[in-house]
């Protein structure tokens, strides 16, 4: 069963804050959670370089705590403070839990290396994305560039392919009718088969049908549906079904 999206109310005392609506605890609790990219790298080369152990202890527990404790803790935070509905105040519970997860991620979207390291590997990457909750079909190309901004809101089919330098963003910020600010975040979802043209950007909410293939440069507006290699319908939040955390799949790399 599922649940009706929501839109949380904008917080107290936020009236008249036109460019980020945050009251100031809200900004200091930003500016905090802000610190632990460097804190992730910090203790990377810590494991790394203090000679706790011989080398290749190190630097097995230096990659684990690279690659693998990010998408275990994004996990967790899903699991305590998960994420219902598509559309929410910024500065609400739901933006909060969006902002620690983006920045368990920010160090992999500041050095896109490090994802194409784990991309030279057959299925590894799509592997690595499963664990931090996303849905992954089998045999899934990812060119190189292809950046992803929430690691935790995809829903791809079987048989995917990416083109180069293909941009995946599943929140996104605007103003509604109203003139407030208003953070959306849904799944984007690539049906089976289909082929994403590259230097293409896809908004929150995007769905591209079975055995499509967009062409390069195509920009999606947040939920457009996408048939064809056209878009078929004008972008519009859905009241339902809401914008759940993605429980790890059943697919195979």
């Amino acid at each position: 069963m599922t649940e009706p999206a929501t839109t949380e109310t904008r917080p107290p005392g936020t009236r008249g804050l036109s460019a980020h609506q945050l009251t100031a605890a809200q900004r200091v609790g930003i500016m905090l959670l802000s610190y632990l990219p460097l804190l992730h790298v910090a203790t990377v080369l810590a494991i790394a370089l203090w000679p706790w152990a011989a080398w290749p202890y190190r630097l097995l527990a230096s990659a684990a705590a690279l690659y693998l404790a990010p998408p275990l803790l994004a996990r967790l935070v899903l699991a305590l403070a998960p994420i219902r509905g598509q559309r929410h105040a910024v500065g609400s519970r739901a933006y909060a839990t969006w902002w620690l997860l983006l920045m368990l991620q920010t160090v992999f979207c500041r050095f896109p290396a490090l994802d194409e390291v784990l991309r030279l590997v057959p299925a590894l990457y799509s592997m690595w994305l499963r664990l931090w909750g996303s849905r992954i079909g089998r045999l899934t190309y990812w060119a190189p560039g292809t950046l992803v901004l929430d690691r935790s809101f995809l829903d791809l089919g079987d048989d995917v392919i990416f083109g180069a330098s293909v941009t995946l963003s599943p929140h996104l910020v605007a103003r509604n009718a109203q003139g407030d600010l208003e953070f959306m975040i849904a799944p984007i979802r690539v049906g089976h088969r289909a082929l994403v043209g590259g230097f293409s950007a896809f908004a929150a909410g995007s769905e591209i049908a079975d055995d499509d293939a967009p062409r390069a440069f195509t920009l999606s507006p947040p939920f457009s549906r996408w048939r064809d290699g056209k878009r078929v319908r004008e972008p519009r939040a859905p009241a339902s079904p809401p914008a759940t955390p993605i429980a790890e799949g059943p697919g195979t790399a």
